[in-house]
């Protein structure tokens, strides 16, 4: 098993490789097993999909951090190899409460975090989406700097200010961002090609692209040379995974005998991603078990 050093030092070497990766969405022990068993390089762990694991609910920022970091520990501590990166979201608060997030999710064994400029949670009104002053956003990036312990931790700061306030308050974003310190920079809401042009133009540090759809912007090899390093590509596996579970249970529910049951895996992989043989191992060696 790695260290959690060596897994975010696995992330920097991806920051400053030359490809464009699509990491694994995980959410839970197994599935970040899974993805580091079919070989993805970096898993990722979004506010969207802790909100699902842990709440049942929509992505309204509705969890708190100590539930927040409990998973992002939970999942850690399950695989051997694999970075995680999470998506922090605003930070659960003000500058000093982003300070504390560092804290809490490097402490998990978590290998970067990204965090965001949006005004989280939901404010009374409207509910159109805004962004924080650049100014305190700015605080928000140097106080998780400033509060990490392992320089390996990966700082991301992350705007949708392109779909928000437009293209020339995401390019200015994007020089404070680069001079504040952070180790990358994500970008939501980049919908043309020309729109990551002029990000790529003033950005000099690794970019992170979230929500990008178009044959050029689902292409790796135009990404990675506008110095795009990882790629989102939603997260269809938690929505796969309930969809089993409903049909399974409404099988079963309807009359179904266990047997007959559609979908299920086989004998090989529970033992696989439980780590059954390690298990069995650990049984003998220390209980005298068979």
């Amino acid at each position: 098993m790695s260290s959690v050093t060596d897994r975010r030092r696995s992330l920097r070497a991806i920051l400053d490789g030359p490809a464009c990766i699509h990491p694994g969405s995980v959410y839970d022990p197994m599935s970040a097993r899974i993805a580091e068993d079919l070989g993805f390089e970096l898993g990722m762990f979004a506010g969207s999909t802790a909100s699902l694991t842990i709440l049942g609910a929509p992505d309204n920022i509705s969890i708190t951090l100590s539930e927040f970091a409990e998973q992002c520990r939970r999942i850690c501590r399950a695989v051997r190899r694999l970075p995680v990166l999470v998506d922090a979201d605003h930070g659960y608060g003000n500058a000093l409460n982003g300070m504390r997030t560092v804290e809490e999710v490097e402490t998990a064994g978590i290998a970067g975090m990204t965090l965001e400029d949006t005004v989280l949670p939901r404010t009374y009104g409207d509910g159109a989406v805004a962004l924080l002053s650049l100014e305190e956003g700015l605080g928000k990036v140097r106080a998780a700097l400033a509060a990490r312990d392992d320089p390996a931790f990966c700082i991301v700061a992350r705007t949708s200010a392109v779909g928000v306030t437009g293209l020339a308050d995401a390019v200015e974003r994007t020089r404070a961002y680069t001079a504040s310190g952070a180790d990358a920079l994500f970008y939501t809401g980049i919908t043309r090609p020309a729109e990551l042009d002029a990000i790529f133009a003033v950005a000099t540090k690794p970019i992170i692209l979230g929500g990008a759809e178009g044959p050029e912007l689902s292409d790796r090899g135009f990404l990675a040379a506008r110095g795009v390093r990882i790629a989102l590509q939603g997260h269809q596996p938690i929505m796969a995974a309930q969809r089993a579970v409903f049909e399974t249970l409404r099988a079963l529910r309807e009359g179904t005998p266990p047997k007959q049951l559609q979908g299920l895996p086989d004998k090989e992989l529970m033992p696989r991603i439980t780590r059954d043989g390690d298990y069995r191992r650990w049984t003998k060696d220390f209980l005298g078990g068979a």
